[in-house]
This record gives C-alpha cells, sequence and structure tokens, in this order.
C-alpha cells in the first residue's frame, strides 16, 4: 500500500521499513527493497541508493518527522545522516508477509546447499540432495529464522541430523597440508592422530609436513596445534572420502 509524505504527498512504494526504538520512542526510515542487506553487506554505501526519503521518521506510514528535541534526546545528536547509519546497522527489518516468506525461502534454499555439500551419507559415500535433508528436518521440526545467518543455521541443522541420524549422515572430510617445526615431536604426534589417509608426508631437518583429510570438528584444535610453530592450510571444503 502506498504511503505518503506530508511534504507535497509523495508517495512511496515498495518500501521496506527499518525501525529502531530508543527511550521507548520508535524511530523509522523509509528504504527501497533489498537495498538495506546490501548496504549491512558493504555492497552498497550509497545512502541515497538506499533511502527513498532522507528523513528519520516516528512513523512512515503517516508521515511523521522525527523532532530535533527527539532526535537530541535518543540519539545525542540531530545529525540526520549519523542517525540513519546507525538505525540501518541496529535497526529491524519490518517486512511484509510475502516479503517474509521470500527471504525465509532464499534462507532455507541456501542452508540446505550448504549442508549438501558439507555432509555425505557415511555408507554410500554419495551427498543427500537437498530435498531429501529438506523432508528430514522437517520431521525434526527444524526450520530457519530471519534473524541468523544461513552458515550458522547451517552448522546447527548438521549438528542436530548427526546426532539423531534420522538418515544417516556425517560430516565429510577436509583436505589440508599442516606444517610444523621438526623440532617439535609433541605437536606433531598430536597433529598425526587427527590427519587421516595422507596423501604425502615429507619432513626434512627443520620442517614437518603432511597433506590429508581431518573431521572437520578437528579444525580448531589443529590451529591450535599449529600455533605452536606451525600452519594449516585448507585444500578442500569437503571430500569424499572412499576410505
Amino acid at each position: 500500500m502506498p504511503i505518503n509524505q506530508p511534504s507535497g504527498q509523495v508517495k512511496l512504494t515498495n518500501v521496506s521499513l527499518v525501525r529502531l526504538k530508543r527511550e521507548r520512542k520508535r524511530f523509522e526510515i523509509a528504504c527501497y527493497q533489498n537495498k538495506v542487506q546490501d548496504y549491512r553487506k558493504g555492497i552498497e554505501k550509497d545512502l541515497e541508493e538506499v533511502l527513498q526519503v532522507h528523513q528519520v521518521f516516528t512513523n512512515v506510514s503517516k508521515g511523521d518527522t522525527a523532532s530535533k528535541e527527539d532526535l537530541q534526546k535518543c540519539f545525542g545528536t540531530t545529525d540526520q545522516d549519523s542517525i540513519i547509519k546507525e538505525i540501518l546497522a541496529r535497526g529491524e527489518i519490518q517486512l511484509s508477509e510475502k516479503e517474509r516468506q521470500l527471504e525465509t525461502n532464499k534462507i532455507n534454499n541456501e542452508m540446505l546447499t550448504i549442508i549438501s555439500a558439507k555432509c555425505i551419507n557415511p555408507k554410500s559415500k554419495k551427498r543427500y540432495p537437498p530435498s531429501m535433508i529438506h523432508k528430514a528436518l522437517a520431521e525434526l521440526k527444524f526450520s530457519p529464522v530471519l534473524n541468523k545467518p544461513a552458515k550458522l543455521q547451517a552448522l546447527e541443522a548438521i549438528k542436530i541430523l548427526t546426532r539423531t541420524q534420522l538418515i544417516p549422515i556425517t560430516r565429510a572430510r577436509m583436505k589440508v597440508k599442516v606444517t610444523m617445526d621438526a623440532n617439535k615431536p609433541e605437536a606433531i604426534e598430536q597433529l598425526k592422530k587427527h590427519v587421516k589417509g595422507a596423501e604425502e608426508t615429507s619432513s626434512d631437518a627443520q620442517i614437518w609436513s603432511v597433506t590429508g583429510l581431518i573431521d572437520p570438528v578437528s579444525y580448531r584444535e589443529l590451529v591450535s596445534l599449529c600455533g605452536q610453530g606451525g600452519q594449516i592450510q585448507v585444500l578442500d571444503m569437503a571430500v569424499i572420502d572412499s576410505t
């Protein structure tokens, strides 16, 4: 539904509202659809490309603009740009039901794609199609939400799937190359416990290195071990291992 701005009764269409509450007062800005996310991701930096009206409102739909007194009290400034940037960064995006459904579908599809890429059936060594993962998550009553990145929700879903084993599933291994100071025998022994299916191992008087597969849950531990005089390089995030 179009909304009106008081001066000149400028009609705004396809509006996305961003709302922030301060000192029990509500402040809103009128933005173009999809531009808020672009701004938050750093893709769009020009406020004029994001805002339909370069103004802070208390109620966009009624065209009520925020007074300087309220801005000063709640934000400590009357500078419109700095306040708009804060609302863009910290405010809640008000989506229509259609926009909400589209955004939820987008996050869900991205989440399913990530899970499909990172996991395999441990028996067949094959990846599951997103449709099968979606069915399993639906049975487990796991649904995506709008306020979390798809990658984070994918990792949460993977934990649930691997714990419940509603379908046989496990994380695909990561292929890494690890190098370590050869004078660190204890760290090297610990690293050897994590790196499986070594394709290549080399050692000289100063540097020990290995290329092989690891369980993704071991990655942080390996990074910690490598902090003692080595480094880890990820060659492939998800390898279908036949061993």
